[in-house]
């Protein structure tokens, strides 16, 4: 079966079930089939937070491992996905409390943005305001952050939102709201440009 939007529907939650049973017994070949199914979501919601792809595998990895380390308390009636979600959320959290990791991942950044201005000037303008718009996002409160990040960049559902982050679904629309709202606020203040542009 083709997937279909990324990941989602390349797989039955039965199927997986199934995989997630047999990863229990301590089947490898059905682990790193649930691995394949999800690294590209993981990694992306990891990326998000930290900003540096190597920082961003490194945190997918772990949530790897300890998904598999701690597989047994894992109910396999539920959508594995907001799981895995919620493990590297807290992983990539956890290794922005390094500042001197922070910092690095965004002198980084800084340093590779140059490069997008010397393409088309559409290109480049696009590029600037993909980068203002995540700077925005980012000055946003961590768990603001994150419900922003779960629901327009992976583009999860209010329900898938809600398993990630072990919420009730209604917490999770209410959430998203006041997020919405200060994070119009952060850009009218701070960046007024992409205010412009949404409305030109």
């Amino acid at each position: 079966m083709e997937p279909v939007n990324g990941e989602r529907g390349s797989i039955s939650s039965l199927d997986q079930a199934n995989l997630v049973e047999l990863a229990r017994r301590g089947d490898q070949t059905a682990w790193a089939e649930l691995v394949r199914l999800h690294k590209e979501a993981v990694f992306r919601l990891a990326y998000l937070h930290l900003g540096d792809a190597a920082d961003a595998q490194d945190a997918a990895q772990d949530c790897f491992v300890r998904a598999y380390k701690h597989l047994g308390r894992f109910d396999a009636q539920r959508p594995l996905r907001p799981w895995l979600l919620r493990i590297v959320a807290n992983l990539a959290r956890n290794r922005q409390r390094s500042a001197s990791r922070y910092w690095a991942a965004l002198q980084r950044a800084a340093r590779q943005q140059p490069q997008a201005a010397e393409g088309p000037q559409a290109g480049s303008e696009a590029a600037q305001q993909a980068h203002e718009l995540w700077s925005a996002v980012r000055r946003l409160p961590a768990a603001m952050q994150n419900v922003i990040y779960l629901r327009y960049f992976l583009q999860l559902s209010v329900e898938e939102t809600a398993q990630a982050l072990d919420q009730a679904a209604g917490t999770v629309k209410s959430q998203t709201h006041r997020a919405l709202q200060k994070l119009h606020a952060i850009i009218r203040a701070e960046f007024p440009q992409l205010e412009e542009d949404r409305h030109g």
